[in-house]
């Protein structure tokens, strides 16, 4: 096929302020998680499909097949869609107390 560009699994992203390699990082209506440190207006790789592990709400026990969401003021995924950004789904159950999740990035 000629018209195609890249598997789409990892993206470029030039960075405003520096992000350290493993943060998340919300692009438009979307999240990536930074492969490597991208330092201020630096492009620099952000995956954004594939299976991840970040901080969860505690409290919040997903499913799995949950949908997810990045909140941004506590830098944590959260069950709660209001205020946040949809990140994918939970890629396996997680309960009360547990305080990461595995995430299946933006599917």
């Amino acid at each position: 096929m000629k018209n195609f560009v890249q598997e789409g699994h990892v993206l470029d992203f030039t960075a405003t302020s520096a992000v350290a390699s493993g943060a998340v990082v919300v692009i438009g209506a979307r999240v990536g998680v930074a492969v490597k440190d991208i330092a201020v207006n630096e492009t620099g790789p952000l995956r954004v499909k594939g299976v991840v592990e970040l901080a969860k709400l505690a409290t919040d026990t997903p499913a799995q097949g949950a949908l997810l969401y990045w909140d941004t003021t506590n830098s944590r995924l959260t069950t709660t869609a209001s205020g946040n950004v949809l990140a994918g789904y939970a890629a396996q159950a997680a309960g009360n107390g547990a305080t990461t999740v595995w995430l299946h990035l933006n599917a």
